[in-house]
């Protein structure tokens, strides 16, 4: 099933109730106000008077990002992960919803055993029995995708296997066509939120989405990572049984080692947790400036320490991808602040983030001379790299500057592996461990292999470039001679005029119509036209009481909008 052919939504029962279960969340956690700008107040129908005013008022007692984690925690699997998307999108995002987004807990309560074995027969088209010799019925751990299991397979392999929900992609669906509807009348409604494109956001969420639903690919994403460290003694990677995968169930190696967060077990079992915790660091310095393909959600759930102190990454559905170039950029922001050099700085920042328009330089060169004189002059191993990144780009929103997304989750991971060596080892020097990299990188950008290759690269496409442009010029002149050269404008910030003058042009209209009535009504009543009602003309009676149902009507309409 594809979700990037979702549509408009259908009239189907289950459509309806959700619509309607949806709003109601929004308008219990205090978004009264965008259910009415959006005019879907009729899906509602009756039931907000079952929340109580005393409730909503201390749930507006929260910040609008709390209210808006809180509500998409409520609404199930489809919105807790879109929250969880969103939170590794700053340049979609003001920071403060990023921060609380990123809160968002995946714990549900895990689905029966029956759904498991129905689900494994139907995706291997035999008995589960004959998949794997033994199944443990209970889960190890229950998220609101899939849950995970302990099983042996027929060669006596101890394996984990994980499996998705009964109809979750149905549910998905039907919440993504809700969800396009809801972003569709943003576009129309909401001023300014068309230059986001809420509906491209739709689509691209439901990619992402999609791509995590296909447990394929997170075996995919698990070979490679073991391949890029093959021969490394410090990195071990579980084994995927393909075999016993599908799209949507995923068999691995079980991996019985003690979590990086547990600490006093770490010690008991005689590990050494300083070395634990530079190894972790080293590795995840290679993932990003060596390889530029790292575990992006590297929290200490997900990372295992194995005899003799071996790194163990486990759930590889979360990947990012750092280039060549943004890898470069993102190891002179670091140099620079380790060199406290604010002008190297900032051209690392403008170079690292993406912008409409040119920012003004010599103000972003003195708020980074600023941050800087506030944090970097003191010891380096005292710096925490990630939270001061971190810092530096909310810092960079101000300016106007987006974070690309990889660079955030770039970030977001080496933040989470700094807190977890730190937290094994307080004297942890980040800035120390990260040089040999940053070094690295810097040679090789000198290096006169990889100047003959960028030469001869640039070469090749300025020959595909000189080639190109005659037959370029020559389709431009045809198109002008037959007069099918187009100009086309597009006028965007317009709609919410358009409908302003709509309104307008409604209201008068209708006070019109009403002042017409009042003086019709008047006339008859003047004119003593039977037949009377206490000596009234009934028409005129009957012509004055419309008019003033209609001006109440507008009245209230008025009140209705704030716009008095």
């Amino acid at each position: 099933m594809s979700f990037l052919n979702i549509g408009t939504i259908g009239s189907s029962y289950r459509h309806v109730q959700r619509y309607r279960q949806i709003l109601a969340v929004f308008f219990k956690y205090g978004f009264g106000d965008l259910i009415t700008a959006l005019k879907i107040e009729q899906y509602l129908e009756i039931g907000l008077q079952m929340i109580s005013h005393k409730r909503r008022e201390k749930i507006e007692s929260f910040s609008r990002a709390v209210r808006v984690r809180m509500a998409l925690e409520e609404l199930g699997p489809t919105f807790l992960k879109m929250g969880q998307i969103l939170s590794t999108r700053p340049d979609l995002l003001p920071v403060e919803f990023v921060q609380e987004l990123s809160k968002l807990q995946d714990e549900v309560p895990p689905f029966p055993f029956p759904g498991v074995e129905e689900a494994i027969n139907r995706e291997f088209e035999k008995p589960i029995d004959q998949v794997f010799s033994s199944f443990d019925e209970k889960p190890l751990a229950a998220a609101s995708i899939g849950q995970v299991h302990k099983a042996r397979m027929p060669d006596g392999e101890i394996v984990v296997v994980k499996i998705q929900r009964p109809g979750i992609q149905r549910t998905i669906e039907v919440d993504l066509e809700i969800m396009m509807h809801l972003a569709g009348l943003m576009e129309r409604h909401l001023e300014g939120v068309g230059i986001q494109r809420p509906t491209r956001i739709v689509r691209e969420f439901a990619s992402t989405l999609e791509r995590e639903l296909d447990y394929t690919l997170e075996a995919s994403y698990t070979e490679r990572f073991s391949r890029q460290f093959e021969g490394e003694s410090t990195v071990y990677v579980p084994h995927v049984y393909r075999e016993a995968t599908t799209s949507r169930v995923l068999t691995m190696e079980y991996i019985c080692g003690v979590k990086a967060s547990d600490i006093d077990r770490i010690e008991n079992e005689g590990l050494d947790r300083i070395e634990f915790a530079h190894r972790g660091l080293n590795l995840i310095m290679k993932q990003i400036f060596v390889h530029g393909f790292f575990h992006a959600d590297s929290h200490p759930g997900n990372i295992f320490v194995l005899p003799d102190n071996v790194v163990c990454y486990i759930d590889f559905g979360m990947m990012g991808r750092l280039d060549l170039e943004t890898r470069n950029h993102f190891a002179d922001l670091i140099m620079s602040i380790a060199h406290r050099d604010e002008n190297a700085a900032t051209g690392a920042l403008i170079r690292l983030t993406l912008s409409e328009e040119d920012p003004d330089y010599s103000a972003l060169e003195r708020d980074v001379a600023e941050f800087m004189d506030r944090h970097c002059y003191r010891p380096l191993k005292d710096v925490e790299l990630g939270a001061l990144l971190h810092q530096l780009l909310e810092m960079a929103t101000r300016h106007h500057l987006q974070i690309p997304p990889d660079l955030f989750l770039t970030i977001k991971a080496l933040s989470t592996v700094e807190g977890l060596g730190r937290a094994l080892d307080p004297d942890l020097d980040v800035i120390e461990q990260a040089a040999p990299f940053m070094k690295r990188i810097q040679l090789n950008r000198v290096h006169p292999r990889r100047i003959a290759k960028d030469m001869a690269s640039s070469g090749t496409e300025l020959l595909h470039l000189l080639k190109e442009i005659p037959g370029e010029v020559r389709t431009i002149l045809k198109l002008a001679r037959q007069g099918k050269v187009k100009i086309e404008f597009e006028h965007r910030g317009l709609e919410s005029m358009i409908a302003a003058n709509d309104r307008i042009s409604n209201r008068l209209s209708f006070a019109v119509v009403l002042a017409s009535l009042v003086i019709g009504s008047s006339l008859i009543v003047l004119s003593d036209i039977p037949p009377k009602w206490h000596e009234i003309p009934v028409i005129g009676l009957i012509g004055f009481l419309f008019a003033g149902f209609m001006g109440f009507w507008l009245l209230i309409s008025m009140i209705r909008s704030g716009r008095m």
